[in-house]
């Protein structure tokens, strides 16, 4: 599998090591004293209680090793040096759905800081693929579960 590489804002990427953080110095901890403590209840075979830890130990390691990996391959977006003459990751985009005219303002960011409560979508969704390479003026044209919209460039902006 290609590592993939994901470009995060400076909070993002403070939130993602602060994430991953609390899952090695608390919850790895954490899962460790209840392993022990059911392992002093004696007989591992018919220990409900042993299984269910390790299985959690299990997952929380996977996850700490995948967040391990985005941390490895994040790169960090500097939003002085993007550039507004396209639209692009951390741009600020004011579009025009030309189906029932409705103005909308969207900041374009990497799949895991997307929040759509904060107008954040993502690069990765229809929409924000759609959009990325446009200029004002342009009508992108995007495939969504509704069917086919347009939406068209009315403003970039960081």
């Amino acid at each position: 599998m290609a590592t993939q590489i994901a470009y995060y804002t400076a909070e993002g990427l403070q939130k993602l090591k602060d994430d991953l953080h609390q899952l090695k110095m608390v919850e790895r901890p954490k899962i460790s004293q209840q392993i022990a403590e059911a392992r002093d209840k004696g007989d591992l075979s018919e220990n409900a209680e042993y299984d269910a830890a390790k299985e959690a130990q299990g997952l929380l390691e996977a996850k700490i090793s995948k967040m391990d990996e985005l941390l490895a391959n994040a790169r960090l977006v500097d939003t002085n040096n993007v550039d507004i003459s396209k639209v692009f990751i951390l741009t600020k985009v004011k579009i025009k759905n030309l189906n029932n005219k409705a103005v909308m303002e969207y900041t374009l960011v990497a799949e895991n800081e997307a929040n759509l409560a904060e107008k954040k979508i993502s690069v990765d969704s229809p929409i924000g693929k759609g959009l990325l390479g446009k200029k004002v003026g342009d009508v992108a044209e995007v495939q969504i579960p509704a069917g086919k919209v347009q939406f068209e460039i009315l403003e970039i902006s960081r």
